[in-house]
């Protein structure tokens, strides 16, 4: 029997600009496929119905919910990503940190010489580290 765990972001109407905007920022990123609501189905039309993405050799699944709920993403668990080029990471960090909310600026934490923690604008909360 195998099993595999993939990491699933729902979003609220915005999956597919939050999408491309981490295929942007990762290496071995992609947009591998995108299934979109039609006219009369659940979900706005047009709208992610399921996108299967990959980021940083990962693969994840992003939708739209068609349902509002009283809840969002939340630091509790966020994608932790090393990088070995600090530039990379100061990249990465920078175009994330952009209308979002900073929780540890980049810095040397001291089990790390240098990390910082964000939650982007799209409520994604991300934990960046220099291996």
């Amino acid at each position: 029997m195998s099993q595999t765990i993939t990491p699933f972001l729902m979003f609220s109407g915005d999956a597919e600009p939050a999408i491309r905007f981490y295929v942007a920022i990762f290496e071995d990123a992609e947009i591998r496929h995108i299934t979109r609501y039609g006219p009369g189905e659940q979900g706005a039309e047009g709208s992610v119905q399921r996108a299967d993405i990959r980021l940083a050799g990962r693969d994840f699944i992003a939708i739209d919910s068609p349902v509002t709920h009283a809840f969002g993403f939340t630091p509790a668990l966020s994608l932790f990503v090393d990088f070995d080029s600090e530039a990379a990471l100061d990249s990465a960090y920078q175009q994330l940190a952009e209308g979002g909310r900073e929780l540890m600026p980049l810095d040397d934490y001291g089990f790390s010489r240098k990390f910082g923690w964000l939650d982007d604008r799209f409520g994604v909360s991300w934990q960046l580290n220099l291996a």
